[in-house]
């Protein structure tokens, strides 16, 4: 897919991973969508970077919200090339605490509907868009690119909401790229390592050493910019289908 006049969907665009690919696209000529909550900065970066990029706030996990912004886009862009799910939380507490209190399940529930449900509602309603687009020579429509998380595979202490969410997302890639290959749109999941994103910068120092020093090479934080070229590798790259790649400097976590 040619990345020039591409016009993506990228949640959780208004920071972190997401708007490191917001600004990856519209540096190389895209069109972005920015969903994220109306707290977020979204409309600033949209107003910072011109009117090829535009702000929808909403809550994914309401469906409605989730459907009408859908709607919108295509109105605004006139189709939508690219969804890249990026938003994400990380509900974090162990089983049995050492009070011997429990993991609250509505904290284990609202990590799953955040990280995967409303990831797949999004990527239902942006499919159903792609379905519908002109096919190119080879006849792909759209690319989806979710963004999982090394937790999926090495998931420490107290992420078992995030690892479970995370990793329902790469158990997804091949029966989605499957599912949709008939109408021509791709599916790819990236999963990154320690990336320096808002939540990270709120660690101690103590907290980010450790995570720099974890990496086998190279010894830094990964930063949103070497996530938004991977995902530039997939848009341009269309025999990359149904395939999860690790972005991790080697890093294997261990359990706390």
């Amino acid at each position: 897919m040619e990345l020039t006049h591409t016009v993506a969907v990228v949640t959780g665009g208004a920071s972190g991973i997401g708007e490191g690919v917001v600004r990856m696209l519209v540096a190389h000529g895209g069109s972005a969508a920015i969903f994220d909550l109306p707290g977020s900065k979204g409309a600033e970066l949209a107003q910072e970077l011109g009117p090829s990029v535009a702000f929808f706030p909403l809550d994914i996990t309401v469906p409605q919200q989730v459907e009408t912004a859908v709607s919108e886009v295509v109105e605004r862009f006139g189709r939508i090339d690219v969804l890249v799910n990026s938003a994400g939380i990380s509900p974090a507490s162990r089983v049995v605490a050492k009070d011997g209190s429990l993991f609250p399940l509505d904290l284990y529930r609202r990590g799953i509907e955040v990280n995967l449900i409303a990831a797949f509602d999004v990527l239902r309603n942006v499919a159903g868009v792609m379905a519908r687009n002109e096919p190119s020579d080879e006849g792909e429509r759209g690319l989806v690119v979710n963004i999982g998380s090394i937790a999926a595979f090495e998931g420490q202490v107290g992420q078992a909401s995030y690892s479970a969410g995370k990793g329902g997302l790469v158990a997804m890639t091949l029966p989605l790229a499957r599912d949709l290959a008939s109408h021509g749109v791709r599916v790819m999941t990236i999963c990154p390592g320690t990336i320096d994103t808002p939540m990270v910068r709120q660690a101690s120092q103590e907290i980010r050493d450790y995570l720099r020093d974890a990496n086998v090479f190279p010894k830094r934080l990964g930063a949103a910019e070497d996530i938004a070229a991977v995902v530039r590798t997939c848009i341009e790259t269309t025999y990359l289908n149904g395939e999860v790649i690790r972005v991790d400097a080697a890093v294997r976590m261990a359990p706390r």
